[in-house]
């Protein structure tokens, strides 16, 4: 049964594999091709070839139905045994031929194979279930492609990349790859099976045809005659892939292994070579010049990512085969074979055995293809820069006609009225859908006709205005440049790394695909933690218009569709007002509060959110008020949410999800003087000089009085000392200069940083040489000059003489008063039957404890109380506790009644706080467990994981929240699920430095450290 199923299943994939075209018939299956079927019959006068009868896709198809195991049966050498190293096994090998350029190890190129003798071969061996190995030699170079320049090779190689990639495309769309089988050792094999059609298109080598000049029989099968034909050193390949082109050809995709050298001619045709392993020759990796030339590479080949993103697509490839780009080989190879040198370069960098040496030529390599790129990049520019020069003075000239129309209105009347409104279609009359543009003339058409003292007059010409004032198919030119977002991001942030790397791959995506429409963000996170600045910094780095509006609270389903225009103060919905706003068809628009949507007798705008945030939906988004659909597909949605739960499962399905954690310590000081401290030295007006907040008393501020995950509650601390410290200074003799009546403008909420962690912006409006569509907010220059500028303030002339006040951990009770929060440490050595437990709340993440006590003791007496206000699910894990630490301490002491007589009270301290989550099970076991043995739990220990009935422990959420209340509470060994090892590798160094972390699978592993420990080893 199971060698049936198995050649059902290779037989399956088979026929998905090949095109119908080169599926055998049934007499081809029996042995007996047709005529019409056997692309590779030999003439009659060569009597060497065997299976004369036989095509390629009948001989795959044998290779794949398992046709010819028979014929093993009967091979007396078919169960001898074999070397198991590649080294002894492969030291004769099947030549391949390359015409363009090496290949490298650990790179994929596809060769095209002209030898019909070579492809039996190649099958023989996959029939036989071994892996096929080749040779991939390069051609011996003639003086027509050493004269070849950089420029033409690397044409050369893009032109027929472009055809591989068209040609795999075009396969794809009528057969799927057939999924490799073969398994081979992990030193030989370095990923396992990829579509071909990625390998193809991603690669950017082509076929090996036979050099110009050789007789055409050569030409029938390669030309492929003698070693001496090709370069001696070569590379050890595995053939991945085989796919017919024609009844005489066959495309190879090869997976370079190792370096090798061919020694001597073994056969002819095919020609078999023997040859010679190569290792890199030994060298010092510690040494500094080693170092610093690794260290080049690297900088280069970012350097080299940047200017094209076909070198970013290639190194994916390598990405995805398992390439160790640590190893100063590995590094060296995939930057040789990602430039278009020339194959006399190439195969240099390939023979060369000494690693530094080997380095250095491919860093030259490299320096060469980057200015090939920027000339390239040049001369580009040239060309954009003529083409808008002539777009400049067209716009010019229409500006130019506009002016002279708006002059030359002189009256307020009726046709006055019509042609303004004509005059502000005018310039997108054009993009204008059918409908709208029908229902505008209409319009037009009915208030010429209206008397002015009509009520439907303002009804009509209210209706025209919201109607003409939409930016029908306008849409602003969107920057979707990495190093400007990253620069962006970095000035308005502090930390958030995680948020930052997803936006610019969102952005990233959005250059290849050249627009970044058809996504929905949440950034959900606790209050405070930037997520509307990270919105607006977002709007920024593309130079889209930022609109925002919050649906917290919001019952009323008008606010998001409009109202009937039959209504009495009726008004489009928000989206429609969005566009008449920002002038333009793709802003990116920030919904805040989205989990606080609410629903009342007017409709439940959850419901109408739907059809807005749908992108298969909001390409017709009609508008109660306006009634014509309008698009809404270019809009760029992002929304914020500090929980998930109350956010509905269809409304949710439709978002992307980026969690905001919050910051530590170290982030909130470095957000406190870079933003913080500056922005209250502004609105306070104390000097620079004033006031100095030392290093101690800001990690005071931080650890006792702001706890929360983000920075708003440091921010007023902050300006309340500022004010204190303004008061102490006039006091003193101070003053600035004499109010006037002249009245300032006040402080916007776009000045405000409280909530945003950091940014240089609130909810306001930006400053307007940063805003998008100004005249230098492509300029780095003009960017950093005015996010300082933000940040400094204004400068003002103060008099009288003032002592500089300093503020240390004991005065800071003077100015915000006792510090509200103690320590999370209830104790300093915790006593038998308390464990530290870490939860995950809505603010961040919090440390408590589980206290479990004895109170009765008696024959049969075993239960268990809880207390605490624990919620449903807690209780269970509690429960669920109990019974397995009776069957855990039962294995270990099974002289031990304690559970069987004992009633034990377990309580979690801070009872008027609701807890609820199962990832107390840990914890609540290893309290029971340390209450029946009368010992203590590790010191510094806090764990956290759900255990089930089976002692098994699952992951849970909230990681890094968990961790950095963890470290609030100076815990220094941590106890995670073994399931949550992947969450704590992408926490970044700083949140993880200082902590021993134990991962758990079982609760064996949480008892080991937690209880089976010795006193004296710690």
């Amino acid at each position: 049964m199971h060698t049936s199923r198995m050649h059902s299943r290779r037989l399956s994939a088979a026929l998905w594999r090949w095109p119908q075209s080169l599926t055998p018939s049934a007499e081809a299956r029996g042995g007996l091709a047709p005529r019409a079927q056997r692309p590779f019959s030999k003439e009659s006068g060569d009597s060497g070839d065997s299976d004369n009868n036989s095509s390629l896709s009948s001989r795959i198809w044998r290779s794949v139905t398992g046709q010819g195991v028979e014929s093993m049966k009967n091979d007396p050498n078919a169960g001898a045994l074999v070397p198991s190293s590649p080294e002894q096994r492969h030291r004769e090998v099947f030549a391949v031929a390359l015409q363009r350029r090496p290949l490298f190890p650990g790179s994929l190129q596809p060769v095209t194979v002209n030898d019909p003798k070579l492809i039996d071969e190649i099958l023989d061996l996959k029939r036989s279930g071994a892996q096929a190995y080749v040779g991939a030699f390069m051609w011996q170079p003639s003086d027509d492609s050493e004269g070849m320049s950089s420029a033409e090779s690397a044409a050369s190689d893009s032109a027929m990349a472009d055809l591989e990639s068209a040609s795999s495309h075009s396969d794809s769309s009528t057969s799927s790859p057939v999924p490799s089988t073969d398994t081979e050792a992990a030193s030989d094999s370095s990923s396992s099976a990829s579509s071909s059609s990625e390998a193809s298109s991603s690669s950017s080598d082509g076929t090996a045809n036979s050099p110009s000049g050789r007789s055409t029989a050569e030409s029938d099968f390669g030309g492929l005659t003698s070693d001496q034909q090709l370069c001696e050193v070569g590379t050890f390949a595995q053939v991945h892939t085989i796919v017919p082109i024609d009844p005489r050809r066959a495309q190879l995709l090869l997976l370079g292994h190792r370096r090798l050298r061919r020694t001597r001619q073994v056969q002819k045709r095919p020609l078999k070579v023997a040859v010679e392993h190569l290792k890199d020759l030994p060298y010092s990796s510690g040494d500094d010049i080693v170092k610093a030339t690794y260290m080049e590479l690297v900088s280069t080949l970012k350097d080299l990512l940047a200017q094209h993103p076909i070198y970013r697509e290639q190194l994916q490839v390598s990405f995805q085969f398992g390439s160790d780009f640590q190893d100063l080989s590995r590094l060296a190879d995939m930057a040789a074979a990602l430039t278009s040198a020339q194959e006399t370069d190439l195969q240099a960098v390939l023979a060369e055995l000494s690693i530094p040496d080997r380095a250095n030529a491919v860093l030259l390599l490299l320096k060469k293809e980057i200015e090939l790129c920027k000339l390239q990049a040049d001369i580009g520019k040239r060309v954009e820069e003529k083409i808008s020069k002539d777009q400049r003075r067209y716009l010019l000239m229409e500006q130019l006609k506009s002016i002279k129309k708006e002059l030359g209105m002189e009256r307020d009347d009726k046709s006055a009225m019509v042609q303004k409104f004509e005059d502000k279609i005018a310039p997108h009359k054009d993009r204008i859908p059918a409908e709208a543009r029908r229902v505008i003339e209409e319009e037009m058409a009915k208030l010429s006709n209206l008397e002015s003292a009509s009520s439907e007059f303002n009804v009509t010409r209210n209706y025209l205005d919201w109607l003409t004032a939409i930016p029908w198919g306008h849409y602003t030119q969107e920057r979707l440049d990495i190093q400007y977002a990253q620069k962006v991001l970095d000035q308005d942030h502090y930390g958030l790394e995680d948020v930052k790397d997803r936006i610019l791959e969102f952005i990233a995506v959005g250059r290849l695909r050249g627009s970044t429409h058809g996504k929905i963000l949440c950034l959900v996170g606790p209050p405070g933690v930037g997520k509307t600045s990270v919105g607006r910094s977002i709007a920024g780095a593309l130079e889209r218009k930022y609109y925002r509006f919050s649906v917290g609270g919001l019952s009323d389903v008008a606010e998001i569709k409009g109202h009937r225009r039959t209504y009495v103060g009726a008004m489009p919905g928000k989206m429609v007002q969005c566009l008449k706003s920002t002038g333009t068809s793709n802003p990116m628009v920030l919904i805040d509060e989205i989990d606080k949507l609410g629903r009342g007798y007017q409709g439940d705008p959850a419901s109408a959110l739907l059809e807005l945030l749908d992108p298969e939906q909001n390409s017709g988004f009609l508008d109660h008020y306006l009634d014509v659909p309008v698009d809404l597909s270019k809009v760029l949605f992002m929304c914020t949410a500090n929980v998930l739960d109350t956010i509905p499962g269809p409304l949710r399905d439709r978002m992307e999800v980026i969690r905001i954690s919050g910051y530590i310590a170290d982030e909130k000081i470095a957000i406190a003087r870079r933003y913080l401290e500056p922005q209250s030295q502004k609105l306070t007006g104390v000097p620079a000089d004033g006031i100095q907040i030392t290093d101690d008393a800001m990690h005071t501020l931080i650890t006792e009085y702001a706890r929360e995950a983000g920075v708003r509650s440091l921010k007023q601390l902050l300006e309340k000392t500022y004010r204190k410290v303004a008061l102490k200074l006039v006091k003193g003799g101070l003053s600035g200069p004499t109010p006037t009546n002249t009245q300032e403008t006040p402080a916007q909420p776009g000045d405000a940083v409280a909530e945003h962690g950091g940014g240089g912006l609130g909810d306001g409006e930006a400053p307007p040489d940063s805003m998008p569509g100004s005249q230098e907010s492509g300029s780095d220059q003009t960017l950093e000059q005015s996010a300082h500028e933000a940040q400094k303030p204004p400068p003002v002339t103060l008099t009288g003489s003032y002592a500089k006040v300093i503020i240390g951990p004991d005065e800071l009770k003077d100015y915000v008063g006792p510090p509200p929060f103690a320590s999370d440490r209830i104790y300093d050595t915790t006593p038998p039957g308390v464990v530290m437990g870490l939860a995950w709340t809505s603010m961040g993440g919090s440390s408590l404890y589980v206290e479990a006590a004895g109170v009765e003791k008696g024959e049969g007496k075993g239960s268990l109380k809880t207390t605490g206000q624990l919620g449903d699910v807690m209780k269970e894990s509690a429960t669920i506790a109990h019974t397995f630490s009776r069957a855990f301490l039962e294995r270990k002491q099974p002289g031990n009644d304690f559970f069987k007589n004992n009633a034990i009270h377990v309580h979690v301290p801070s009872g008027s706080t609701p807890k609820d989550g199962p990832s107390a099970g840990c914890t609540i076991i290893t309290a029971l467990l340390s209450l029946a043995l009368d010992k203590p739990v590790r010191p510094d220990l806090a764990m956290t994981g759900e255990v089930t009935l089976t002692g098994r422990v699952l992951p849970i959420g909230g990681v890094k929240e968990k961790t950095l209340a963890a470290r609030r509470s100076g815990v220094k060994t941590l106890l995670f699920p073994k399931g949550n090892e992947k969450d704590w590798d992408e926490l970044s160094d700083d949140v993880k430095k200082g902590f021993n972390v134990h991962f758990s699978d079982t609760f064996e592993d949480v008892y080991k450290v937690a209880l089976d420990y010795d006193v004296n080893s710690l």
